[in-house]
């Protein structure tokens, strides 16, 4: 019973520890021409990251270059080059909830990566739409940016979404409530088709470039009486746009679930044989923990972790280790492979998974029978399409022949319900209940050719495998205590 409640106040510690280390990732998106760098660099400024000097120096160089006074702004978070054309800049700043980082994403399809890179590591998705008159409406054409940044933030399981109505200065005429309100309804309509719930979604008219309702009311919109968002863990209301961002809500601590470990290399050391390096991504690493690493189903011990070059007793999420695998072999494990907890939820090989996939920039058609590889934490592997289960949603409204004769076709832009199969033994999880093991990309020459979430596993339960000889000790310890 003494062990027992020890143990219990250890993994306390861990959480407040876990705690305090919390950070909650929020994505601007949307089509290039909302003004989503201008609304960032605003908040950067606004909350002390720049002075008036670096002001003064980053307008200077705006005008040499762009002539152009909404780009002034976006400079605070792009200071060269190549990050004003296509970076993922990041801010950091204090909440009362944790470290809120903002990060600013392209909305050009020809930068879909770095749009990928963002949104896979949201715990929240802005999309920032024109109110300007024409603007909005090519965003929300059939084909539209708008359209497809919203509909990719949902296939990727970013399930809380906020809509900032941007440029309001440049309605007709400006900052009309009229105009907002039918931007309002439009958007509403659309991400409710695909998936989201308006009604937990805050609707915020601002200007970025003027700052009007972006950190403070704006007189000019008094006809505003704020956004509402009803959620099932919590409600929460506010005017501005900081309100909304400081009322996301933060991920779930990742440390109360199973251990999971994706292994990005295996490396053979003299005197200490196997060691593995990864990237801990839920639950707690200890040291003399008993592992099983699947999808081999391979159960070891880790006989020591190290991080920074440290030996630690420990490693909590986000922490990247090295860690030894006891006499396991380099040719037991390998790139891709999973370790977990032996004793809760150890990783297993999937022999099929449901997943919900978005078609970006596919050359041809998906369907059944068509193969491909995703990559899905650190593992790749080709997985065949056995059913396409549903169409979700489409980024174009135009239905052809086609579509009508065969719906079991998948092209770009269009999203559905499928069922793969591995080609190879590989481990996978539903996104939620392990969300960094439940998205995969799909690329093919170069490009990204689709991108989706899985839903459920079916996962081989029957098979044995190896157990080290270090392992087997520790168990038959274990039983004799």
């Amino acid at each position: 019973m003494k062990e027992r409640s020890q143990a219990k106040r250890g993994l306390k510690q861990l959480y407040l520890f876990a705690m305090e280390k919390k950070k909650i990732q929020v994505v601007f998106t949307g089509a290039h021409n909302s003004d989503k760098s201008t609304i960032v660099g605003y908040l950067a400024a606004k909350l002390g990251r720049q002075d008036g000097r670096s002001l003064s120096r980053l307008e200077r160089e705006d005008k040499a270059e762009w002539n152009d006074s909404s780009f002034r702004m976006a400079y605070f978070v792009d200071k060269t080059n190549e990050e004003r054309e296509r970076s993922v800049p990041k801010e950091t700043y204090q909440t009362s909830l944790g470290d809120l980082i903002i990060a600013d994403v392209p909305g050009s399809r020809r930068f879909i990566k770095d749009t990928l890179d963002g949104c896979l590591e949201a715990d929240c998705v802005v999309l920032t739409v024109s109110a300007a008159v024409g603007e909005f409406e090519l965003g929300m054409t059939s084909g539209g940016e708008t359209r497809e940044q919203a509909l990719l933030a949902y296939s990727l399981g970013v399930e809380q979404l906020i809509v900032a109505v941007n440029q309001m200065d440049s309605t007709n005429p400006p900052y009309s409530e009229a105009r907002f309100n039918e931007i309002k309804e439009e958007i509403s309509a659309y991400i409710e088709k695909i998936g989201y719930n308006p009604r937990t979604v805050a609707f915020v008219p601002i200007c970025g470039l003027q700052g009007e309702n972006m950190t403070t009311s704006s007189d000019k919109m008094a006809w505003f009486e704020g956004w509402t968002i009803e959620r099932r863990e919590s409600k929460a209301s506010g005017k501005t746009l900081l309100e909304a961002l400081e009322a996301v809500l933060p991920p779930t601590p990742r440390i109360e679930q199973p251990l999971r470990l994706p292994l990005r290399e295996v490396q053979q050391i003299s005197g200490v044989r196997t060691v593995a390096v990864g990237r801990v991504e839920t639950g707690v690493l200890k040291t003399g923990m008993l592992l099983t690493i699947g999808p081999q189903n391979l159960t070891t011990m880790a006989n020591f972790v190290v991080m920074d070059n440290k030996p630690v007793t420990e490693a909590l999420p986000g922490d990247v280790v090295s860690f030894s695998v006891g006499d396991s072999s380099v040719e037991e494990i390998s790139i891709g492979n999973v370790a977990g907890d032996y004793n809760n939820d150890p990783p297993k090989k999937a022999l099929s998974f449901t997943a919900r996939m978005m078609v970006m920039e596919h050359p041809g058609t998906i369907e059944i029978g068509s193969a491909f590889v995703i990559k899905c934490h650190t593992d790749a592997v080709t997985c065949k399409v056995e059913e396409i289960l549903e169409k979700i949603a489409c980024v174009s409204d135009v239905k052809d022949e086609e579509d009508e004769a065969n719906p079991k076709v998948l092209k770009s832009g269009e999203a559905a319900m499928v069922k793969l199969t591995p080609s190879k033994p590989t481990v996978v999880e539903p996104f939620q209940h392990y969300a960094r093991l439940g998205r995969f990309i799909v690329e093919q020459k170069g490009r990204v050719a689709a991108v989706g979430v899985i839903k459920t596993v079916e996962k081989d339960e029957a098979s044995q495998g190896k157990i080290t000889s270090a392992a087997e000790k520790r168990l038959q310890e274990l039983k004799n205590e």
